[in-house]
């Protein structure tokens, strides 16, 4: 491997935190990555801002405060996640928040937690949801005061391009020089968490074709 190929191993923190804005986007969006993580011996850790009430997908009866806070935990039982913690910022409207205050909780929750490096999605969101977008910005801002390094998933644009085509959804993906890292990754623990989230794991949806277009790899980037 040249020195401008992308690397295949992950950093070997003894602690990351995961910042994710919805329950699921740990497990759809960062399940193989924690996963892996997990599976090297590294301790994970999942801060999600938001309880994911406005969700429009309800594939199970019942009130979606409750119920996706019951899917994270078992969610993050299947991944191996040592720990959870929800808050309760205002689904959809995570942009609203002070900045400063989501970055605090962040700081907060990786010093309890003893992180040696942030996980979260692209800066774009991925798929451009305002939420994601909120969610990574609060933790960048938390690894600047903290310095800590951030690792950031993202699609390859390729993938990202299909997706859109299919979907006409916005993701956003990145050219093979803007990626730090290429993972290989099973995805038989990611799958099992993501069914955990009965309400959203709804057949034939976006969430799992992007899995089958991604295969056995994952792509990072460093943003710090």
């Amino acid at each position: 491997m040249s020195a401008t190929e992308p690397r295949t191993g992950l950093p070997q923190w003894h602690a990351v935190l995961a910042v994710v804005a919805h329950p699921d986007d740990e497990s759809f969006g960062l399940g193989a990555i924690l996963d892996a993580f997990a599976r090297s011996g590294t301790r994970t850790t999942v801060l999600c801002l938001t309880r994911g009430e406005a969700s429009t997908l309800h594939g199970v009866s019942g009130d979606l405060t409750a119920v996706r806070a019951g899917e994270l935990e078992k969610a993050a039982r299947a991944l191996g996640v040592s720990a959870t913690e929800l808050a309760d910022h205002p689904d959809g409207a995570l942009a609203s928040i002070d900045p400063d205050v989501l970055a605090a909780e962040v700081s907060a929750a990786a010093t309890r937690h003893d992180a040696e490096g942030l996980l979260v999605f692209d800066p774009s969101g991925i798929s451009g949801h305002p939420d994601h977008v909120a969610a990574t910005a609060a933790a960048l801002a938390a690894a600047d005061n903290d310095g800590l390094p951030v690792l950031a998933w993202t699609l390859p644009r390729a993938v990202a391009d299909r997706l859109r085509q299919e979907f006409d959804v916005p993701f956003d993906g990145h050219g093979d020089a803007e990626i730090d890292l290429v993972l290989p990754v099973t995805r038989d623990r990611q799958r099992v968490a993501s069914l955990a989230h009965a309400s959203q794991a709804i057949p034939n949806s976006v969430l799992w074709r992007r899995l089958e277009l991604l295969g056995d790899r994952e792509h990072l980037r460093r943003l710090r």
